[in-house]
């Protein structure tokens, strides 16, 4: 290492290029690269969300219509077949509560579960959910089962 090969740490070093809006003599003086008048010139210019450049935004063209229920519930189905599915890929056995269909990534954390009746149900299963379809109840019950309801 000599002195004529010193060089700072890989990274240490940050160039932050010319200083902008300090004066004539900086050569980035005057405007301070923000072009002249308009909106985006002045200080606190924040655009705003879906801002279309006073362009009527497309959120206010598009028509709106309907109407949307705050106390709806939504559930997370959960059909016969997939049950019967995962009986046969040995992933349940005998019981299936909310924790193993969240375990086995069929409902989240916060889903409500419905369990639906599509296909048909050949195992003996303790079903726990949030809610069942008429159908499903008399296919679990049918196949030896016991459906509870949270």
């Amino acid at each position: 290492m000599d002195l004529h090969n010193l060089k700072p740490a890989e990274g240490s070093v940050k160039n932050q290029g010319k200083r902008i809006g300090r004066g004539q003599g900086s050569g980035k003086g005057g405007t301070a690269t923000r072009g002249h008048k308009g909106a985006k010139s002045r200080s606190g210019y924040s655009k705003k969300v879906g801002f279309e450049g006073g362009q009527m935004p497309l959120q206010r063209r598009v028509p709106k219509f309907g109407f949307t229920n705050i106390n709806r519930v939504e559930y997370q189905g959960v059909n016969l077949d997939t049950l019967q599915q995962l009986v046969d890929e040995k992933k349940i056995k005998d019981t299936v509560d909310f924790n193993t269909l969240f375990e086995l990534g069929l409902a989240t954390k916060n889903d409500l579960v419905k369990i639906l009746g599509r296909g048909e149900l050949k195992s003996k299963l303790k079903v726990t959910a949030h809610k069942f379809t008429a159908s499903a109840k008399a296919a679990i019950e049918a196949a030896g089962g016991e459906a509870v309801t949270l």
